[in-house]
């Protein structure tokens, strides 16, 4: 039992598309946290 839930966590972390979706959530999430909190007046377009 413990064998299989290891290698579904194994899985999941070695999966890219979990990955990358992880890695733009985190992005977004800093980005947001970035905007709001430093560059109130500064915007990049």
């Amino acid at each position: 039992m413990t064998q299989r839930i290891s290698k579904y966590q194994r899985f999941k972390m070695m999966n890219p598309i979990l990955q990358f979706f992880k890695f733009i959530y985190l992005s977004i999430k800093v980005l947001i946290i970035v905007a709001g909190g430093h560059g109130g007046t500064r915007q990049v377009n």
